[in-house]
């Protein structure tokens, strides 16, 4: 028998409604296969805050606390992506360029923001929709996951870009930022107007989530020749999956972000590379069980 004890590894994810996340066994079972004993730790601003207004004043404490505890990093979700960047060290370029942070790595006691949600959701939008028509997207949300996507999608060869969000200020100030970076290729727009010749829409804003079921949009809006890809991935049949399904739409769950962001994240914290399609049929297997 051997005397090397296991590699130990502490990490976790803050963000807000996040009891259900798949991430803890997504991330605990690939680093069983890498001879890792990791402990990925729910940290629910919802619990720990009085009121969810609270969060933002108790955001320094708990990344002061990561750096104390050991944390090798954590994942950050809603509604923290955009707000965690001040209290951060340094970033990556990836993470600069997005103005979001969905995963902070802790190197020599310092907080390294990364982003791993454009390049997560364009593995999962290759694999689901191959050959999927760029010539004119709707992105639905400008907040953290949105701005990943959109960088994300501009490289993909998108043709032309409308982005759409509750706070028009929000969408131009994205369209803004990736046009510097891709050419004019994007622009704000209205969900009505836009989606009227999109051949594709992507939705990344919070509604569908468990927490915020519903529906982001009239669903009379969409067309059967149009793709549909979603973020939200639980429930990962969201009232938009099931709409678009429903009308012939081909459509992108949001399993597939989910588990290539994972993916990123993974060798972030542990320096070791996943097993992609392994991660991806366990994400699978544990939906399948909900």
């Amino acid at each position: 028998m051997s005397s090397t004890s296991p590699r130990k590894v502490l990490i976790g994810l803050i963000g807000a409604g996040i009891q259900k996340s798949l991430s803890p066994s997504l991330h605990e079972e690939e680093a069983r296969h890498h001879g890792m004993r990791l402990h990925y730790q729910l940290i629910d601003l919802d619990r720990s805050a009085h009121s969810l207004e609270q969060w933002p004043e108790q955001l320094p404490t708990l990344l002061a606390a990561a750096r104390i505890m050991g944390y090798a990093g954590f994942n950050v979700t809603y509604p923290c992506k955009q707000a965690v960047i001040p209290h951060l060290d340094s970033l990556s370029e990836e993470a600069r360029a997005m103005g979001a942070v969905n995963t902070v790595v802790v190197q020599d006691g310092e907080l390294v923001g990364h982003n791993t949600d454009g390049s997560g959701w364009a593995w999962g939008f290759a694999r689901a929709l191959p050959g999927a028509d760029l010539r004119h997207i709707v992105l639905l949300g400008a907040g953290g996951a949105g701005a990943a996507i959109a960088h994300a999608v501009l490289r993909l060869g998108a043709q032309r870009l409308t982005i759409v969000d509750a706070q028009p200020e929000r969408a131009a100030q994205l369209s803004a930022d990736v046009n510097a970076l891709h050419g004019h290729r994007a622009e704000a727009g209205e969900i009505r107007s836009a989606m009227a010749n999109a051949t594709g829409l992507i939705h990344a804003t919070p509604t569908g989530m468990d927490k915020l079921p519903g529906l982001p949009l009239d669903v009379a809006l969409l067309r059967p020749a149009m793709w549909v890809s979603e973020v939200v991935y639980f429930p990962l049949d969201t009232a938009l999956v099931q709409a678009a399904r429903a009308l012939g739409c081909r459509v992108s769950d949001g399993g597939g972000m989910a588990v290539g962001q994972a993916v990123g994240a993974f060798e972030l914290f542990t320096g070791e590379a996943p097993d992609a399609a392994r991660m991806d049929a366990h994400f699978r297997r544990l939906v399948s069980t909900r």
